[in-house]
């Protein structure tokens, strides 16, 4: 279940998650959605969750002169933050919007995008539906979901480091929210409710590439939800908990050019 702190993204938050996590973990595929979307030839395109806007940095280019692309997120610190690093702002529209409640009239676009957003939906069913509702005859929802923690190195490293950091009460936001909604029987009944008759799912293997073991421990501790429960823990302090982290990847990847799996799924629905 998605606790409220999971899914706040205030402070220096996004600047961090940006900075440290996109690369790490979300360009490569963003770059996948960006490739799906050029080959559907897509015109009219609504992301939702958009998070700090990496896939609408890798769909932009991909876009057809007269493409449309409409960039939302429920929560503006990070929309704001996706609007002040794309290169191309005015081929874009970006609206502050809650996927369970999108602002716009039904078969408006022909592919909704969401990457590593669902799993932040109180209600998927609902979100779903809304995505089918504004998606014109013929067109497709694409989203991504990450697998299970175990399968991906750097994040389920960290939740064991801070179980050691702080044993009485470990904090578990990426057990609980991104890791948290794995299963592919899960995802075709739930769109299955929400109205789509075809669904695909694939998975999708990468690697986390870091020149330091620090990037990652700062990328998940410090540019996550995951920063709140730490700080909430106290002590130790952020810092202390993050260079813990940080010894703990060093432990196990080395001290340079840190390699990680990562394993996602890509959902393709219509």
């Amino acid at each position: 279940m998605v606790s409220e702190s999971d899914k706040v993204f205030v402070g220096s938050i996004p600047d961090v998650y940006d900075a440290y996590l996109v690369p790490l973990i979300f360009e490569q595929y963003a770059v996948d959605l960006a490739d799906r979307a050029a080959a559907l030839r897509a015109t009219a395109i609504l992301e939702v969750a958009a998070g700090s806007g990496v896939v609408a940095r890798a769909v932009a280019p991909a876009l057809g002169a007269h493409a449309s692309h409409v960039v939302t997120d429920l929560n503006p610190p990070m929309l704001e933050r996706a609007a002040s690093m794309q290169q191309n702002p005015t081929r874009i529209e970006w609206r502050p919007a809650d996927a369970h409640d999108l602002p716009f009239p039904g078969a408006t676009f022909d592919l909704v995008l969401c990457q590593f957003g669902a799993m932040f939906f109180p209600d998927r069913v609902k979100a779903y539906s809304e995505a089918r509702r504004v998606l014109q005859p013929g067109g497709r929802f694409i989203f991504s979901m990450w697998d299970r923690i175990e399968e991906n190195d750097f994040a389920h490293e960290v939740t064991g480091a801070l179980a050691t950091v702080f044993p009485d009460d470990p904090p578990r936001f990426l057990v609980r929210t991104p890791h948290g909604h794995h299963d592919p029987a899960t995802y075709r009944a739930e769109l299955g409710a929400a109205g789509f008759d075809e669904v695909g799912i694939e998975a999708v293997d990468a690697v986390s590439v870091a020149s330091d073991p620090v990037i990652p421990a700062i990328a998940y501790c410090q540019g996550t939800p995951l920063r709140n429960e730490i700080e909430a823990r106290y002590p130790p302090s952020l810092e202390d908990a993050t260079v813990q982290v940080a010894d703990a990847i060093r432990e196990r990847f080395g001290d340079d050019d840190v390699h990680g799996r990562i394993r996602g799924y890509v959902i393709t629905a219509g």
